[in-house]
């Protein structure tokens, strides 16, 4: 058991005493869990319920703002990418995994045995995600779902009183972006992005040397991706699979006719589910790039390229290169998801200074003069772990968030603006103070989406 000494717990218990009595009224308002019990499940979300966000709200989970030494219990959502949310978690001290999600029985299946290999307390498995929002015990709702079911899940966790660990990107546009900051604004959540790097410890040493001045006043930053993806071919209409609830995989998003190449994993190459690789990856190493140059939004931005490999139903470009503007500075993003170029090996990040050169590889760093010399170096040591810790931290102690969601939104939105470059085949004026979209109406129509109905996200 953690141990305090007096003056510091009775400042935490100050603390929590607060914000139980803020959140009060809540706890007085009507609940969904007062009504929705005589639903079947598949009629629960088909019905001309699929209600708003709003109809979801359940009592704040008042477990968070208990001792620090408190156990905390999380649902996993989302069994790919969630199974090492999962194992994450359960390497923290004192969390337990209550619940395991997923719209895939079998997936259901193997994160069920893979909590209950690391824990006592058998976990609950449930389809619907929102059987965990329904219980006041959990403490956190953790992400892992395709892009599109991040935002709208994570306010409706917000709302119910839920601390939320959400996957990259955590938005699907640009004003779910908004939203979901809003939400954990107004709600009070803890609400931490995916993007791990930011609790790496030899990655935040390399940030405050290159900030310290280690290569001189910055100039660019590169980020780099490459992988080996083969084609998707051409998708044909199928029956979908006893194992998979398509209705509720879909969720917010309009209802398309299941096809045979597109789940689990090549719906990142369809606009209607995804953002390409640049949303897929490059959001990681474009934090870093914004980390280190201490800049939140661009004044321009571009992106060219195109499917270049594959006669296929992907619609994203799988060669490009994106450009980040700021006035005495710029960022750019280079991807080749189908080519993996080895011969060139550039680092995941290298930014270019007036003194030399920092690259940083996936947890570690090099530093170089300007003429290529190597000056000193930093191995680092990958993994999730340390992310799940802060998040932990944040809500036991008050530590602050290493990505909170309104700065990881901001890494994000760059992502957004550079597929809206693309896609309208543009360079976009953007206003540096808020990262809008500066006198382009047509840009400006995929600020947002449409939604199935009952589903639009609202705060």
């Amino acid at each position: 058991m953690t141990r305090f000494e007096p003056g510091e717990l009775f400042s935490l218990v100050r603390r929590q005493a607060k914000a139980q009595s803020s959140n009060f009224l809540e706890l007085t308002q009507p609940s969904f869990l007062m009504h929705h019990h005589t639903l079947s499940r598949r009629n629960f979300v088909k019905s001309a319920g699929v209600a708003s966000a709003a109809t979801f709200s359940v009592l704040p989970s008042l477990r968070g703002q208990q001792a620090p030494s408190q156990k905390l219990r999380v649902g996993v959502m989302g069994l790919k990418r969630g199974l090492a949310h999962v194992k994450g978690f359960q390497a923290v001290p004192n969390v337990e995994i209550a619940y395991v999600c997923d719209v895939d029985s079998n997936r259901l299946a193997e994160g069920a045995a893979l909590a209950n290999k690391g824990q006592k307390k058998p976990t609950k498995a449930v389809t619907d995600f929102r059987k965990i929002l329904e219980d006041n015990s959990v403490d956190i709702l953790s992400i892992a779902t395709p892009n599109f079911w991040q935002a709208p899940a994570t306010i409706l966790a917000c709302e119910a009183g839920k601390h939320v660990y959400v996957e990259k990107p955590g938005s699907h546009t640009p004003e779910e972006a908004e939203l979901i900051v809003k939400a954990a604004t107004k709600y009070k959540r803890k609400v931490q992005l995916g993007t791990q790097r930011r609790s790496y410890e030899s990655m935040i040493t390399g940030m405050r040397n290159l900030h310290e001045g280690a290569i001189g006043k910055l100039l660019h930053a590169r980020t780099w991706y490459v992988n080996a993806r083969t084609g998707i071919g051409k998708g044909k209409p199928a029956a979908v699979p006893d194992h998979l609830d398509y209705d509720l995989w879909q969720g917010p998003v309009p209802e398309r006719p299941y096809k045979d190449n597109l789940i689990h994993y090549n719906w990142h190459w369809h606009w209607n589910y995804g953002g390409g690789e640049i949303i897929n990856n490059g959001v990681h190493s474009l934090d870093l790039a914004r980390w280190g140059m201490k800049v939140d939004y661009p004044t321009k931005v571009s992106y060219f390229g195109t499917r270049y490999n594959y006669d296929d139903d992907q619609e994203t470009p799988d060669t490009g290169v994106a450009q980040f503007d700021f006035g005495n500075s710029s960022a750019s993003w280079d991807g080749s998801s189908c080519h993996r170029r080895p011969e060139e090996n550039i680092s995941f990040c290298t930014f270019y200074g007036e003194g030399g050169t920092m690259a940083f590889d996936f947890s570690g760093y090099k530093v170089y003069d300007l003429k290529g010399n190597l000056v000193s170096e930093r191995e680092g040591t990958p993994g999730d772990v340390p992310h799940f810790q802060n998040m932990c931290d944040a809500i036991r102690l008050g530590t602050p968030l290493t990505q909170e969601i309104a700065e990881g939104q901001k890494s994000t939105l760059w992502c957004h603006l550079g597929n809206i470059a693309y896609r309208t085949k543009t360079t976009l004026d953007i206003d540096p103070k808020t990262g809008r979209i500066i006198n382009n109406p047509e840009a400006m129509k995929l600020w947002k989406r449409s939604y199935r109905k009952g589903w639009q996200p609202k705060v």
